[in-house]
């Protein structure tokens, strides 16, 4: 709980004396007018920083550790350690099963993931409140118990998980492996940064199970972690478990603080690298600045927006505008040891041009002539997105846990805002001079493969990264460790009992209605902040008319981005940045969205921006022709992107390319190219309309405010606009032993799409909802049977899932996943063994316990968000629910019987009845999969029969 005010100070009090153990170091109090993160800190005499806080605003807790370590703890050849052992610490340890830890959690009803930066590697979970015990054996097992888990079989599933992750999100994306290229030539041979977390496929191929053994060993130590638990919790009984779990493993090795050198850059760096995926041209500039928290760094950040941080920037202004290039930004990464301020540019031509440009900007840069308007508003939206950041127990744990890392002060948010709202023109002036006036830049030319390096290359390269033959590895100690275990007096095998069902409350709201609109209010005083959302009827489906012009419906939204009758686009920005507000425009297949989230103190002003975006919008052909050349560029883009690919033309398979919903939502480069100004205008005519309209207002708002909402919006014209459901369904395309595939040469991944149109219509107490809770145990689920066989026991994948979906017309069942190109023909055989294994043989009794205990209890952490209290209250309104809906649910999952489960998953698992996609490498793969015994047929990437 917070308010907002930086003027205000805190309470804190500090322990100086011995204390029993846990050690009590310092309360943190907040005070009215602050904001804050109450909080406790103790340390145990093993080391072991723990935080604790107290907040019974939602039945929820989440735990956080967050282990001082990271990629820059690595060497050259042995990268990739850090997030390597990540993936290892979900494998089960002395007390916790083999793919056991995923299936705790979920089957408490939480949530949970581990992360790996350069800095610090940290695990966390959100589960109910009853759960807080349990979840605290379970990281103290890892912490404490893991090595003798560790198997050659795990450690080579993993490895290869952890491979195939790189190449689905780097080597097989366009741009994917740009900041690995940077990286590697902006910093000095050997230095930690030089390489990518996710490190280099050669050095996961040397890494052995005892190295892995070592990292732990090394730096997983209780005194090189911080423990945050945060929420619905009991400080004295959270303590007590905290203790007894985690008192007794042993202190590790100390960790000494890493002191680098800034890399420095006498002259200016030129590289060019191919990039087999991308279809555009891109430019990056770096130039190396300060670490994160340096006194610096705040005022670099202001400078970063001011050059390129959006439609106000310098860069937009000389380049996007002008239609030079299609995106410029600038931003100021920073962390632990160094940072850097990057520019970066995608062209549709050569890169000269926009060099030449960032150049001029930079030679000619007058700090002077900076505005205070524009330090203000970077101020207010950096104060805004702090405040925001608060919004969760999950945002605040992880506040506490980061700065209590890095500062060793859990209360730096003081410091934090301080940082930014003290920022003057003074600093930038500074900052410009000393990081970016006459300093030389790494000048890295990314040209796609096909092109003529040097037409689109800045200028011929002058630089590469070598080998250092005087570099000297750091020594960590390794061949000095030891693995001592902790010694109990309880049994710790015995996994905690689970505590008393936290008491659920679905949020409370009143509703409004009148002249053809409807209206919900959620009123909260959690945090000082209001969210806005606003459904107008029409959409994609309106596009069914218009064939020739598909991709209007989002076309014309991101117009309604740009000018105003009052304000020109870059204006209006300005305006909404000043008072921390956002204002987004999104269109789904029939409706419409515009969300605002705000400041409390800025509510009265930010629903003036928001009228003025809906009721005065100004179309120009200036801001036509610019967003026209950017949409049909992403186009051609996205058909190099094995999952855009996959997704639009399995959709395309099931409804045929003549219906809205297998068209792409972004058109095609001929419908798009046809879209005037004059349609623009008549879309907005139309269809922007009060009758049907849609509002939900959520946050520190009353009812009496939401109803001056709703008056205002009740003056947009009435029109009564028929549009009908595009009724297309299926098309008859052939499924029985039939394999559609769409080549990507050189692909290392190979999309999946597999399933069919079930027209399920959305239902929250028919058969949709439970053919959902059918799903669960075979795809809906971390450790569901999919997804344990692909990605657990292979190795294949780094995710596969399998979900229905539906609206209100329609529904598909659909299994979705990226596979390692070598292994595709064997995982489609595995996939659908795996589906005919469940329609046939039926649910476990085991499984039907999990599901209705993860489902059940996950409600839990349904509502903790402004932003999933507006989803929730808008499907009240979308789907008509009844206000015990959620009631009627937990009865249908409660009494679901395993006879239930069965027969649903006999009727929509027919895997005979499935479209199944492949997109990938047709010269590695056509081939195998010819000796599966299906008929290929080949599609192009719009799903056209080649």
């Amino acid at each position: 709980m917070f308010k907002t005010s930086i003027s205000a100070f805190l309470i804190v009090v500090s322990f100086q004396s011995v204390m029993a153990q846990p050690k009590l170091i310092e309360k943190v109090k907040a005070q009215p007018g602050a904001v804050s993160i109450p909080y406790e800190k103790y340390q145990l005499s093993n080391g072991l920083t723990v935080i604790l806080h107290e907040d019974h605003s939602d039945p929820l807790c989440h735990v956080d550790v967050t282990y001082h370590v990271g990629s820059a703890r690595e060497q050259i050849g042995k990268s990739g350690f850090a997030h390597f052992f990540e993936h290892m610490m979900f494998q089960g340890s002395d007390n916790v099963a083999d793919e056991q830890h995923f299936k705790i959690i979920t089957e408490a009803g939480g949530t949970l993931n581990g992360t790996t930066n350069r800095d610090r590697t940290n695990y966390f979970e959100t589960v109910p409140n009853n759960q807080l015990e349990k979840m605290l054996w379970l990281e103290a097992d890892r912490m404490g118990f893991l090595l003798d888990a560790v198997t050659q079989q795990k450690f080579e599933i993993q490895r290869a998980t952890v491979k195939n992750e790189r190449g689905q999100r780097y080597d097989n994306q366009p741009y994917g492996l740009v900041q690995e290229v940077l990286s590697k030539n902006l910093y000095p041979y050997g230095h930690p940064y030089s390489w990518l977390t996710i490190g280099y496929i050669e050095d996961l191929n040397r890494v052995d199970v005892q190295d892995l053994k070592n990292f732990f060993l090394r730096w997983y130590g209780p005194n090189n972690a911080v423990l945050t638990v945060g929420g619905d919790i009991n400080i004295k009984k959270t303590l007590q478990w905290i203790d007894k779990y985690f008192g007794s493993i042993p202190r590790g090795p100390e960790v000494e603080k890493t002191v680098l050198p800034a890399p420095v850059l006498n002259t200016n760096r030129f590289v060019t690298m191919t990039d087999d995926y991308a279809k555009l041209p891109m430019l990056l500039c770096a130039l190396p600045t300060v670490e994160a928290r340096h006194k610096d760094e705040a005022a670099l950040d202001c400078l970063a927006d001011i050059l390129g941080g959006g439609n106000t920037s310098l860069l937009y202004q000389a380049l996007v505008k002008k239609q030079i290039v299609l995106r410029a930004n600038a931003s100021h990464p920073t962390s632990e040891l160094a940072g850097n301020l990057q520019f970066s540019f995608v062209s549709k031509d050569d890169l000269k041009q926009a060099y030449s440009v960032l150049k001029e900007i930079i030679d000619n840069f007058d700090p002077n002539a900076i505005s205070q308007e524009q330090i203000d508003k970077f101020k207010q939206s950096q104060e805004a997105s702090i405040i925001y950041g608060l919004e969760s127990v999950s945002g605040k744990v992880s506040s506490l846990a980061s700065y209590q890392t890095f500062t060793g002060n859990a209360n730096y948010i003081q410091n934090e805002l301080k940082r930014y709202v003290s920022i003057t023109k003074a600093d930038i002036i500074r900052v410009f001079n000393n990081y970016i006036k006459n300093k030389a830049m790494l000048v890295l030319s990314v040209v796609p493969k096909g092109k003529n390096q040097s037409d689109i290359e800045v200028n011929a390269p002058n630089f590469s990264a070598q080998e250092d033959k005087q570099y000297i590895a750091p020594d960590y100690g390794y061949e000095k460790l030891n693995y001592t275990k902790a010694k109990d007096k309880f049994d710790r095998s015995i996994m905690p009992a689970t505590g008393s069902n936290p008491v659920i409350k679905v949020p409370e709201y009143t509703k409004m209605n009148a002249d053809g609109m409807k209206g919900i209010v959620h009123t909260t005083h959690e945090t000082p902040v209001v969210v806005v959302s606003i459904d107008i009827e029409g959409g994609r489906k309106v596009e069914s008319k218009m064939k020739d012009k598909l991709g209007i419906t989002e076309l014309f939204a991101n117009l309604m981005d740009e000018d105003t009758k009052k304000h020109t686009a870059e204006e209006f920005q300005t305006a909404l940045d000043k008072l921390g507000t956002s204002i987004s425009i999104s269109p789904s297949y029939d409706q419409l969205n515009l969300t605002m989230r705000c400041l409390k103190k800025n509510l009265n002003a930010s629903l003036d921006l928001l009228y003025e975006r809906l009721f005065e919008p100004q179309f120009t052909e200036e801001a036509l022709s610019r967003v026209k050349n950017q949409t049909i560029e992403n186009i051609k883009n996205s058909k190099t992107r094995g999952t855009n690919v996959a997704s639009q033309v399995f959709n395309t398979i099931c409804y045929s390319n003549q219906s809205i919903l297998g068209s792409p939502s972004m058109g095609n480069v001929n419908s798009v190219s046809n879209i005037t100004l004059q349609d623009i205008q008549q879309y907005y005519n139309t269809h922007i309309k009060s009758n049907q309209l849609e509002l939900v207002c959520v946050g520190d708002i009353e009812n009496a405010e939401a109803s001056k909402i709703f008056s205002k919006l009740a003056k947009l014209p009435k029109r009564e606009t028929i549009i009908p459901h595009d009724q297309s369904t299926q098309q008859s395309m052939e499924t029985k032993n039939t394999l559609y595939f769409v080549d990507i040469p050189k692909s290392a991944q190979t999309e999946f799409r597999i399933g069919n149109v079930t027209n399920l219509k959305y239902d929250v107490l028919g058969e949709y909802y439970e053919s959902t809770l059918m799903n669960f145990p075979l795809g809906g689920a971390f450790n569901s049977r999919i997804n344990i066989n692909l990605r657990e026991d292979k190795g294949w994948t780094y995710g596969a899932r399998s979900r229905f979906s539906a609206n209100k017309y329609t529904g598909t069942y659909l299994f979705s996943s990226g596979i390692k190109a070598t292994a595709s023909d064997s995982a489609l055989v595995e996939v659908l063994k795996e589906m005919k294994n469940y329609a046939q043989g039926g649910i476990t009794k085991d499984e039907l316990n999990f599901l209705k205990s993860a489902i059940g209890q996950s409600e839990a952490r349904n509502y903790e968000t402004l932003f999933q209290k507006a989803r929730f209250l808008s499907e009240i309104i979308y789907y008509n629910l009844s206000e015990d809906f959620v009631t009627k649910q937990y009865a249908i999952l409660k009494n679901m019987s395993a006879e239930k489960i069965n027969k649903l998953s006999k009727k929509w698992i027919q895997t005979d009845q499935f479209l199944n996609l492949l997109v990938g490498d047709k010269e590695s793969l056509w081939p195998k999969l010819q000796k599966l015994g299906y008929t290929l047929v080949e599609l192009d990437a719009d799903g056209n029969i080649k």
